[in-house]
């Protein structure tokens, strides 16, 4: 067995990129306090296709030294916007017509393993702080919420693991032909 080199990946040029379908997927960090994780965000955004990335709070934006340490440049390929409050988010992707959905510990949440992902219908996956998670008034907004199941100890995974696992799931459910 020989690892692949880069090259040999043949990856998107970043003007590639930009041109390419992408996944109708928005992703909304409410309140994510740790740049190493908002950069690690838009490193899995890239990865997956994301549409877009939204900073709500006191989410920090790029350009910044600490994001660029886990985004490795993709903070410059994902298409980002800020908004001072989470609300004035969600309401504008509610009228993009989004289906919002926090991932989040809520009553009536669907398990991850179970959720079955819409073709054609565009989505906001709402992720929240890592000590308080998604604040009640988000998830007051949201039209749904999505809990991944887990068997530890522990009632949570970091926010940036969280955002790999559910990406991974809509990316394989409805990503963009490969």
């Amino acid at each position: 067995m020989r690892k692949i080199t880069n090259l040999e990946l043949g990856r998107p040029t970043a003007e590639q990129y930009a041109a390419m379908e992408k996944m109708a997927v928005a992703v909304v960090l409410d309140n994510v306090r740790s740049l190493q994780n908002v950069g690690s965000f838009f490193r899995t955004a890239d990865a997956f296709a994301v549409e877009r990335i939204a900073l709500c709070g006191i989410t920090a934006t790029p350009p910044s030294r600490d994001i660029h340490k886990t985004a490795l440049g993709a903070e410059l390929t994902v298409r980002w916007d800020y908004f001072p409050r989470t609300e004035e988010c969600i309401a504008q992707l509610r009228g993009e017509g989004y289906r919002i959905l926090a991932v989040e510990q809520v009553e009536g949440a669907a398990r991850l393993d179970a959720f079955r992902a819409e073709r054609g219908v565009k989505y906001a996956l709402v992720f929240g702080n890592e000590v308080a998670g998604v604040g009640q008034e988000a998830v007051d907004l949201c039209d749904g919420a999505i809990e991944i199941p887990q068997a530890g100890v522990k009632h949570s995974l970091n926010v940036s693991v969280s955002a790999g696992v559910v990406l991974w799931e809509f990316f394989r459910q409805i990503g963009p032909k490969r």
